[in-house]
This record gives C-alpha cells, sequence and structure tokens, in this order.
C-alpha cells in the first residue's frame, strides 16, 4: 500500500521495455440505453454480456478514469479468495491537489465510511452494504444471482445498490481503502464538489424530505453542538472540548491518509 503512483509508472515502463507494450482494451461498440436504463449501467450490462461468453472466476468493474497499480487487483483477488467474498471493492484514493479538493475530499471519504462502516459491510448479520464503483471485484455467479446488472439499472449510485443486491441475495460483501488505485478526475472548484454530492445524496436518502431532516438533525448533534457547548459554562465546555477532541482523533487518520 504504501507504494506511490510514480512508483508504479516506473514499474509499468520497466515491464513495457522488457516484455513489450501491454495489450490495449478492446472498446466495444455500444448502443443507445434503453428506456429505464442509466447510460452507465446499460454500458456495463454489454461489456458484461461480452464477457460472459469466457469462463471466468472474477468480473473487475473500474472507472475510465481510475489507475491501477500492478498489485491493485492483486489485492482484490486475495481479500476475495481469502474470505470467500462475492464482491470486493477500493475506495481509491481520490485526486486531492486543488484547495477545493484539499478541503473537501477527505471530509468526503470520511462521512462515506461513517455511513457505511467497512466492519458493518462485511457483517452478514448488519443490512449495511456499499461499494466504491471505482474498483469492484465480482464473482459473475454472484452477479447472476442477482439478475445481473439489469436488477439496479435504473440506480444512480449503482455500487452501494450493487452491494445492496449482493448481499440481499446471501452474497458476502468488503469494502477497505487502499493507496494502489488512484481516481485522475479533477474537482477544480468548490461547487464541482458540491454538485457531486448533492446529485448522489438526496437520492441516497430516497428523495425523503423526513430522512433529510433527520440526518441533518442528526449531523447538527454530533458536530456542531460540541462546538456550541464551548461557549456555555465550565461544565459544558468541558464537554464539548471533550466532543470536538474525539471528533478531531476520529478525522485525522482520513488527513494523514492525504497527505
Amino acid at each position: 500500500m504504501g507504494r506511490t503512483l510514480a512508483d508504479s509508472a516506473t514499474i509499468l515502463a520497466e515491464k513495457q521495455a522488457r516484455h513489450g507494450p501491454m495489450k490495449p482494451p478492446m472498446p466495444l461498440a455500444g448502443s443507445e440505453p434503453p428506456r429505464g436504463w442509466t447510460g452507465k449501467l446499460w454500458a456495463m450490462h454489454q461489456g458484461l454480456q461480452k464477457a460472459s461468453e469466457r469462463d471466468l472466476d472474477f468480473l473487475l468493474l473500474t472507472d475510465a478514469d481510475t489507475l491501477h497499480a500492478p498489485e491493485s487487483i492483486a489485492a482484490l483477488v486475495a481479500i476475495a479468495d481469502a474470505g470467500r467474498y462475492d464482491l470486493t471493492s477500493f475506495m481509491v484514493r481520490l485526486r486531492c491537489q486543488t484547495l477545493a479538493e484539499k478541503f473537501l475530499i477527505p471530509a468526503f471519504v470520511y462521512f462515506f465510511f461513517l455511513l457505511y462502516p467497512p466492519a458493518w459491510v462485511k457483517d452478514p448479520r448488519r443490512r449495511t452494504a456499499a461499494a466504491a464503483g471505482g474498483c469492484m471485484l465480482i464473482r459473475p455467479q454472484a452477479l447472476a444471482r442477482i439478475g445481473g446488472v439489469e436488477a439496479i439499472r435504473g440506480e444512480i449510485i449503482d455500487d452501494c445498490a450493487l452491494a445492496r443486491e449482493v448481499k440481499r441475495g446471501g452474497g458476502k460483501v468488503w469494502l477497505g481503502l487502499t493507496e494502489t488505485a488512484a481516481s485522475l478526475r479533477n474537482y477544480e472548484s468548490f461547487g464541482e464538489i458540491r454538485r457531486m454530492v448533492s446529485r448522489t445524496a438526496f437520492n441516497q436518502l430516497r428523495h425523503s424530505a423526513l430522512l433529510l431532516i433527520a440526518t441533518l438533525t442528526g449531523m447538527f448533534f454530533a458536530f456542531l453542538l460540541p462546538v456550541a457547548l464551548l461557549f456555555f459554562g465550565a461544565v459544558l465546555f468541558w464537554l464539548g472540548a471533550a466532543a470536538g477532541a474525539l471528533m478531531l482523533t476520529s478525522y485525522l487518520p482520513m488527513v494523514r491518509f492525504y497527505r
């Protein structure tokens, strides 16, 4: 996990010099999505139909702007084999270079893992299920068991929907964080990140005003109330200070991860 993208590029260049250039992926000529399908899932469906012509142990679903280090996929396969997981997924390292990215990307990933704790995701006794669409490895049998991506054909947050269906169908799901794969997508402004979050967040709350109010209320008590307590007497000050210290302690690992 400690290898940098520069190291990975060097390794790839050395392998290409030794063995020749890697065979590029073969693009498929796709068609327009039918009614009720999102464009991304229809593209995945067509690719999966082509892949079904071969006898495969795993299928890798990844974004075009995700850069994989040589050991990235091998790590997912090893995790899947060791835990007999049907779906394993890495939250890839998101780009964090612009001012907006440095302020908001660590917080975005932090809240994602608050909503979907990996320990809960992999626990078959819990209903919590999630995956990160930039890097998902799934067994073809598990995908067939849920009816393929057609089962989630209209979903906007397709990665978490896929994990939910796999787990609901009795499959095992694993989610983790990695430095061996990275997203090259850049967000130049705060507005771009805001639009990315707002496009998906309300959908995740099933477009429910009640769930939105409950979420905002919970965030107020968890993150804003401790700050307010600093201004209301000695006892409340120390309660607020303790809560603030715990919040910062829980957030620091994400700050360190993104340097």
